[in-house]
């Protein structure tokens, strides 16, 4: 749909971007409120989310949006809300969800029921009932089912009240902007109502919501359904809601059962190409289906190409770092995504040099935005690079990648975006020649701290004083002794056996560095980070956790690493937390300082599985299974506050946590991984499985058709009298060697 005017002049940013001749509206006369004044809420249990590719809906528990401009509901895509108030009601009566449910990540089900008068007379919630069936295709549809179980036919009215803000999902989450684009009156034609703006970027957008049938009114802002609801029959109506942004635009014209049906034909596809895992627990197979679902919904086409977004409503858009942890994760799952991921980031990957988005030669991006405000260039995020790790990390990925698929097409493809990103370490990362990589934010709107705890506050001394830059993250040095080790391994299988050997030597000469400036003796533990000085960071914190995983520590430092992550000061019992208690910055409720991350867990009980340390993997394992007993679905979140279990018998919600989250999502998968000890070599058709252990609730793990290289493996994994064993059920494909061992 487009605004009438078949050629239009540049826009003028002074008015906001609207061109001349366009019918404008003020934004409160429109709206009832400012977009400055968005009502402050949070994301909580509470909520309903449903997503498909890069649009997604956030309701309350009855699949409205309301208060109106709620900041974490709404109907989102390319970073813009197209619906900030969505209301279905009955005029003079009282509505009452009776239950909800969602399906496919993309279809929510609310059955609700009504009290109030009829007729001059009360009735009770059984005699009408309303299903409302919200849907998110390539648009949104919601699809009103309503039951007069009375004896008689009733008159019934229902009304849908609507309005859009066009917020930016930077203003939902409190950016306050000086200047916004302009609203255009509202049209009713045809039955519809279109709701348009024209931002500061120039770019009409549009919301179009279409009614079947045809209301009794429709206003710019309501459409009213007076109805005669038979006993007998049910009555249907038909919302329909198109988004447009200019040219593009995303049409949900499919009937609503057809559009229902190739979703799940969809996602009944996407299970099949995947590993089956099944076990003794059902708690445990049901939260590793929702997870599984979770990636599905999770995959957003960006530019033409696949890639995973990270997490819902805040991040619902591709970050650099969380797609390659969870492709990580995923790969024994579902390889398809790694292989998306790693050819979306080399595209993106950086050519130049540019201080507004900290882009160098061979960096990783951080964050791609595609709203009006990064439009506009208020935000660097067009894409953003400033992250330190997701360089090195790209490498991890590829030579993981290639052990599970042993794809020598897709190294030789991959390969330029790998040296690329080696040369970035060896050339920009390292800002002062000493070995490390640092960070040091170079733009004004970049982030201050730029590894995965990127929150302003994430390196901090014990004394509470914020490090200063250059800041060397201890973790951040063995994703980059593991990127050299692992880029080693890719030049041998490419027959460069120079390369490799220089790149050894580069790798155990950093091991030894960052033992020497990063261990704290007196902690018997690493330092944190090194600031601008060169001084340690001695805040005791899970980063350090990850040399394990980089298999950077020797076993006797190693083993004293495991005393102080499952100690009482960082193990909460539901898990390890970003930052010890007891020290002065440790906060419970803050983002990095206190909380529990579950994909940071599963990557540490992963380096400790490597240092043979099962058991204690396993309680890392079961404290988050227990955890996730608690949450809805079964399904961890992307954070939650750091309390002891011993006060507090339930894990405690944190209030503005993504759910679902890509890492999160991945957590379980990663942990069976690890205690499995499953060890693909696709390029030499083995596969070693090293010391498995099955945790105390599990007493059998199957997995069947995992895919390594050409072959498909079933595997049975059996714990009795307290030991685990490992079987093959089935090689399917290309032979394959197994070799187990055990401990």
């Amino acid at each position: 749909m487009s605004d009438g005017q078949a050629a239009r002049p540049a826009p003028d940013a002074a008015t906001g971007g609207r061109t001349v001749g366009e019918d404008l509206v003020d934004e409160r006369e429109l709206l009832g409120y400012e977009v400055r004044e968005l009502t402050r809420d949070s994301q909580g249990p509470d909520r309903l989310s449903i997503k498909r590719n890069d649009v997604f809906l956030i309701t309350d528990q009855s699949g409205n949006i309301t208060p109106p401009g709620a900041t974490d509901l709404g109907l989102v895509w390319r970073d813009t809300r197209y619906l900030s108030h969505y209301l279905v009601s009955a005029p003079g009566r009282t509505a009452t969800v009776l239950s909800n449910r969602i399906r496919n990540n993309s279809l929510a089900v609310i059955d609700m029921t009504f009290t109030g008068a009829l007729d001059g007379q009360e009735f009770e919630h059984q005699y009408v009932h309303l299903r409302r069936e919200q849907l998110i295709d390539a648009g949104f549809q919601e699809r009103l089912i309503l039951s007069n179980f009375n004896l008689a036919p009733i008159r019934f009215s229902l009304v849908v009240r609507f309005s859009t803000d066009f917020a930016d999902l930077f203003e939902m989450r409190g950016l306050q902007r000086e200047a916004r684009g302009a609203y255009l009156l509202p049209r009713t034609e045809d039955g519809a109502v279109v709701l348009s703006y024209r931002g500061r970027d120039g770019l009409l957008r549009q919301t179009c919501l279409r009614f079947d049938p045809a209301p009794q009114s429709l206003t710019p802002r309501e459409a009213r359904f007076d109805l005669e609801l038979s006993p007998v029959e049910k009555t249907y109506l038909r919302i329909d809601v198109a988004l447009l942004e200019e040219d593009r635009a995303v049409q949900a014209s499919i009937p609503f059962v057809q559009a229902l049906g190739d979703i799940d034909e969809e996602y009944e596809g996407w299970r099949q190409r995947a590993t089956k895992i099944r076990s003794n627990d059902e708690f445990l197979d049901t939260g590793l289906s929702q997870n599984l679902v979770d990636f599905r919904s999770l995959l957003m086409n960006s530019g033409g190409m696949p890639i995973l977004s990270a997490g819902i409503p805040w991040y619902s858009v591709p970050f650099g770092r969380d797609a390659i942890i969870a492709s990580l994760q995923t790969l024994s799952v579902q390889p398809e995504i790694a292989v998306s991921t790693l050819r979306f980031l080399a595209a993106h990957q950086g050519r130049k040099k540019d201080d507004w988005t900290e882009e160098e030669p061979g960096k990783i991006m951080h964050e791609l935005r595609l709203g009006e405000v990064a439009r506009c260039g208020e935000i660097p995020h067009r894409p953003y690079y400033g992250t330190v790790d997701a360089t090195p990390l790209f490498i991890v990925l590829l030579h993981e990648t290639i052990n599970w698929l042993g794809d020598r097409a897709l190294l030789q493809e991959l390969m330029p975006a790998a040296e690329a990103a080696l040369d970035w370490i060896d050339h920009h990362g390292d800002l002062d020649g000493d070995g490390f990589i640092e960070y040091q934010r170079r733009s004004p709107r970049g982030l201050v701290n730029q590894g995965w705890k990127d929150s302003y506050d994430a390196v901090i001394h014990p004394d509470g004083r914020l490090a200063e830059g250059p800041i060397a993250l201890v973790e951040v040095q063995g994703y980059v002794y593991d990127a050299r080790f692992r880029m080693a391994d890719l030049y041998r299988m490419l027959g460069r056996t120079r390369e490799a050997n220089a790149l050894m030597q580069e790798a155990q000469w950093l091991r030894n560095e960052i033992d020497a400036a990063f261990w704290q003796e007196d902690l018997g533990f690493y330092a944190l980070a090194l600031d601008g000085k060169k001084n340690p960071v001695k805040t005791i914190t899970s980063n350090p956790g990850h040399l394990l995983w980089s298999r950077v520590p020797g076993p006797q430092t190693a083993r004293r690493m495991r005393d102080v992550l499952l100690g009482e000061s960082m193990f909460s019992g539901w898990g390890i937390r970003t930052l010890g208690r007891g020290q002065k910055p440790y906060n419970p409720v803050s983002y990095h300082n206190g909380t529990i991350w579950p994909h940071d867990n599963a990557i540490i009980a992963q380096g400790l599985c490597y240092y043979g340390f099962k058991e204690s993997a396993a309680r890392i394992f079961l404290s988050l299974y227990e955890a996730m007993l608690h949450f809805k679905e079964y399904r961890l979140p992307e954070l939650f506050c750091g309390m002891s279990r011993r006060s507090s018998d339930y894990p405690v919600l944190y209030p503005v946590a993504c759910n679902p989250q890509a890492w999160a999502s991945g957590t379980f998968f990663q942990l069976l991984h690890a205690l499995l000890g499953l060890q693909p070599d696709a390029n030499r058709r083995e596969l070693a499985i090293t010391d498995p252990h099955l945790p105390s609730r599990l007493e059998r793990v199957d997995y069947r058709d995992m895919r390594i290289g050409e072959s498909k493996i079933a595997l049975r994994f059996s714990r009795h009298e307290g030991r685990s064993s490992a079987h093959v059920l089935r090689v399917e494909g290309a032979p394959l060697k197994v070799n187990i061992a055990f401990g």
